[in-house]
């Protein structure tokens, strides 16, 4: 039997080869949507994975009776509410108090910080002075030496507070607040300086022909406008607040005024296996309210981003 001729003619006089079955099995749209969207796919899994997997482990951990480590290592073998009786019901550990006394802090400090960088921004950004340039400069500066530099100083400057005003010195909440307020400025400051600069200038001169002082245009006009990075530095700032261990550790040492951070230390500074378990149900819990507020304020950033945008 002759052979089948699998060539065609074309309308240039050349032959296209017609492919027969298993010739042709590379399937190009397949190498094209691999190429483009593919490897995303698998990059943002493997992302995800390494994100989830301590996440997952922790919780295990605080559902896990035993309260051992070695006892954790095989994710939700038994599930038990015991480990977070036992954190809530501890006469010597007082969590609850712990939350709150966190809660306060992060939650004043970081509307304190919105304040004040805002206050300071909008001075830089639509006020002619002397040493702005010098100022504005000096600021991002000073947030370039390591935070650890001033641990010595400010423990001594809040023991010698403590003999003059004891509501700021050194065991007391506002102490702490204080602390952190005086490095709010900065990089904060910075960051909303650029974003005020985008606000134009014709709105405020509009409200001055309309009688508003400084204050009132910076209130109801300014604030509402630059919501976005409003909520980013408050965001960053409670964050950063919530799980600091150094500065408070130094500053509360009362334990009924300790912050979470300082306070879960205990579980796991001496008999680190033991309470393992107790330690994670406060750390599941103590995740809660950063989860929340990120929540409540992504709505805020992107609707103002995208506002911005548009109206850009």
């Amino acid at each position: 039997m002759a052979a089948v001729d699998t060539a065609l003619p074309t309308r240039r006089g050349k032959k296209a080869t017609v492919g027969l079955p298993g010739q042709n099995d590379v399937n190009p749209h397949g190498l094209r949507w691999w190429r483009e969207l593919g490897w995303r796919h698998v990059v943002t899994w493997g992302a995800l994975a390494f994100a989830f997997i301590p996440i997952l482990y922790v919780v295990s951990s605080s559902l896990n009776p035993t309260g051992s480590l070695t006892g954790s290592n095989t994710l939700f073998s038994s599930i038990s509410f015991d480990n977070y009786v036992d954190l809530l019901t501890d006469p010597v550990h007082p969590y609850a108090r712990w939350f709150w006394n966190t809660l306060m802090i992060a939650s004043v400090t970081a509307l304190g910080t919105v304040m004040i960088g805002a206050a300071a921004a909008y001075a830089f950004s639509r006020f002619r002075f002397r040493g702005r340039r010098g100022g504005l400069l000096s600021l991002l500066l000073v947030q370039m030496f390591p935070q650890m530099l001033a641990y010595v100083a400010i423990f001594l400057l809040l023991v010698t507070l403590k003999d003059v005003f004891p509501a700021i010195g050194l065991g007391t909440r506002l102490g702490l607040i204080l602390v952190y307020l005086g490095g709010a400025l900065g990089v904060n400051t910075y960051l909303m300086y650029g974003f005020f600069n985008t606000v134009p200038r014709e709105l405020d001169e509009a409200a001055k022909i309309d009688g508003a002082s400084h204050a009132q245009i910076f209130f109801t006009i300014i604030l509402r406008l630059v919501a976005p990075i409003l909520a980013v530095v408050g965001l960053l700032s409670f964050v950063g607040v919530f799980s600091d261990f150094l500065i408070a550790s130094v500053v509360l040492v009362d334990p009924n005024s300790q912050t979470l951070p300082v306070g879960l230390y205990q579980f796991v500074s001496q008999r680190f296996s033991e309470y393992w378990g107790v330690f994670a149900a406060g750390a599941v819990l103590a995740a809660i309210p950063v989860v929340l507020l990120f929540q409540f304020l992504q709505r805020y950033i992107v609707s103002g981003l995208t506002a911005g945008s548009v109206k850009g």
